[in-house]
């Protein structure tokens, strides 16, 4: 599909948007469904491409707000699982097809959604033991990989994170640490591997404003707006993705 054209657009603003909303102020554990959408429309390699600066100038966007609020114990310990997960996210997507990474952003969709409904009907029960420095690393490990080939990395840091006990705005202050510092550290790796290109370059500043627009709608709303309300929506929108893109690959 042309990159520049009225019905990517369509997809990506809106896609931006909740990227912004999501990541300023809700843990960035959904953000990835921009990702998910977009790669429904286009190469996937082209979407990770187009995402990543605007995930960047949200994450510039939305530490100001948060910023030394975060929890600096479990923000370093994931940190520390991440930087060996990016780099083996990038020997994967170095050896892997378009369909292996497609396949692999929905499966992390359904994954997501499923865990979130087993927390949702008792079946796993977060934030009554602390997690201990093992579990840090290796969900920091997970982190890095998915973060590098699907922009997931918000899920794994989830579970580590709510397995802290952590307040909703220390909480969301970490998550931004942790993805300002995963971001920048994986951009070196697309450019170098090319999955930066002078038409998501391009295309990104066409939607800088509306990753701004989203920021500063997450930020507020991450005061007023019911999380219930949010995440419903959201999930609902990972199932049909997640199914979507794993049909597309096996048909």
């Amino acid at each position: 599909m042309e990159l520049f054209s009225l019905s990517v657009f369509a997809f990506t603003i809106p896609a931006v948007i909740f990227a912004g909303i999501s990541k300023g102020g809700f843990g960035s554990g959904v953000a990835f469904a921009s990702a998910s959408i977009l790669a429904l429309v286009l190469d996937p390699g082209i979407a990770l491409g187009l995402m990543l600066p605007l995930l960047m100038l949200i994450d510039a966007s939305s530490l100001p707000a948060y910023w030394r609020k975060w929890d600096w114990p479990s923000a370093k310990v994931l940190l520390l699982g991440g930087i060996p997960g990016t780099v083996i996210g990038a020997l994967f997507y170095a050896w892997a097809n378009p369909d292996a990474i497609r396949l692999i952003i929905g499966v992390v969709a359904l994954l997501f959604v499923a865990w979130q409904a087993a927390q949702k009907f008792g079946l796993i029960r977060l934030g009554r033991t602390r997690f201990g420095r093992r579990t840090g690393l290796i969900a920091g490990l997970v982190l890095g990989f998915t973060s590098f080939v699907s922009h997931a990395g918000g899920p794994a840091a989830a579970v580590y994170l709510l397995g802290q006990g952590l307040a909703k705005t220390r909480y969301q202050a970490t998550t931004v640490l942790i993805f300002w510092a995963v971001n920048l550290f994986k951009s070196g790796f697309y450019a170098g591997m090319g999955i930066f290109t002078k038409e998501t370059l391009l295309m990104d500043l066409a939607l800088a404003p509306f990753a701004v627009l989203g920021t500063w709608l997450g930020i507020k709303a991450h005061h007023k707006m019911p999380e219930s309300l949010f995440f419903a929506v959201t999930y609902v929108a990972l199932t049909c993705t997640g199914l979507k893109l794993i049909y597309d690959v096996l048909t």
